[in-house]
């Protein structure tokens, strides 16, 4: 069975940061690319970041450009997202999803973890 399971969310207040990962499971991890999706309370799903199949390209939104950082560790069958900076703007449940990168977008998604950005 395929899974994507998110964890490390939580609430924390503005400029502090957080480290999300995501474990995946039941599909060739190495072969997908992932992405961290988001979506605020309200609001429509963003994309925020991919990395390659083999972690040498990644790209981010320009909202979270410079404060967060993703990588993999395909040994773990992990994704990361590191999160510096936060701004209540990035008050979202974020997602990872993996894709083949074929035009066909994203094959897998989790179930998402919340993430808070508050005093």
């Amino acid at each position: 069975e395929v899974q994507l399971v998110e964890s490390g969310g939580g609430l924390v207040q503005p400029g502090g940061s957080l480290r999300l990962s995501c474990a995946a499971s039941g599909f060739t991890f190495t072969t997908y690319a992932m992405s961290w999706v988001r979506q605020a309370p309200g609001k429509g799903l963003e994309w925020v970041s991919l990395i390659n199949n083999d972690g040498g390209t990644t790209t981010y939104a320009d909202s979270v450009k410079g404060r967060f950082t993703i990588s993999r560790d395909n040994a773990k069958n992990t994704v990361y997202l590191q999160m510096n900076r936060l701004k209540p703007e990035d008050t979202a449940v974020y997602y990872c999803a993996a894709d083949l990168e074929d035009g066909l977008g994203y094959r897998y998604w989790g179930q998402g973890t919340q993430v808070t950005v508050s005093s």
